[in-house]
């Protein structure tokens, strides 16, 4: 096989990781928030079944992707999954902070139902794996071809390129919401930014949305541009670092009510 031809797919494979690093950053903060009202023991069970029906959606998308491309209906969904999980989650964190009996933020809800937040894990899922492959497609279709074989109307080397790149990206996911999850246990305040950034997701999948080709209500290149990239990223730091400031005070309130 020829050397350039190598170091193409090494490129694009270093940048798929990047790609998907930073994809499942913010998918990891929503993760995060979704099983983090269970019990440890049940919340590494979720993640891990995140994990299996995360890389499961992503190989599914790439297979069906000509297919699930041309439903704007699924971000859509998702966006509004998230903004309304963003708002009542908000609406039940101030009232908690309001109530004289504020401990119950810092506690779990044991008896929420295992089963329906691995429902909705995994419903969460497929709105990011097309995301993510939407992505993946317009970097690994720039590749040659190594042979004549197609799956799902992808070329076999472009397709293990995605694949590999979306399985890594996963596994970072993964491990990132374990670490999200533990800041949120040591800094509770942080609670109230970790939902306005899965309000912010829920923005992002409308604008994946609304640049379809069958809305076509903005650009088609609009999502996966620098520009949009640099607002979606600048806007997500704000909120951090503005979150992170207030979150002292808030931490400190509800100490002082436990």
């Amino acid at each position: 096989m020829d050397i350039q031809i190598l170091i193409q797919y090494g490129i694009v494979l270093l940048s798929l990781i990047l790609l998907e690093g930073l994809l499942s950053a913010d998918n990891a903060i929503v993760l995060a928030i979704m099983v983090r009202h269970l019990e440890i023991k049940k919340q590494k069970k979720a993640l891990l079944y995140g994990l299996v029906g995360a890389l499961f959606f992503r190989v599914i998308a790439i297979f069906l992707i000509t297919t699930l491309a041309k439903y704007w209906e699924i971000q859509i969904i998702g966006g509004i999954y998230l903004l309304y999980m963003s708002i009542t989650h908000i609406r039940d964190f101030y009232k908690k902070l309001k109530s004289k009996n504020i401990k119950n933020i810092k506690e779990r809800k044991n008896k929420s139902g295992f089963l329906m937040t691995i429902v909705k894990v995994e419903l969460t899922d497929i709105a990011f794996a097309i995301d993510s492959i939407l992505a993946s497609v317009a970097i690994a279709i720039t590749l040659p071809h190594l042979s004549e074989t197609e799956i799902g109307n992808i070329n076999l080397g472009q397709f293990a390129v995605m694949v590999l790149g979306g399985m890594i990206g996963v596994v970072i996911m993964r491990f990132a919401a374990n670490l999200f999850i533990r800041i949120l246990d040591r800094k509770p305040g942080l609670e109230l930014s970790a939902f306005l950034i899965v309000a912010w997701v829920g923005v992002k999948l409308f604008i994946i949305s609304f640049a379809h080709e069958n809305l076509a209500l903005i650009p088609k290149e609009f999502p996966h541009s620098i520009t949009w990239n640099v607002i979606f990223w600048t806007v997500l730091i704000f909120i951090l670092i503005i979150g992170y400031f207030c979150s002292e005070s808030l931490n400190k309130k509800i100490q002082n009510k436990i």
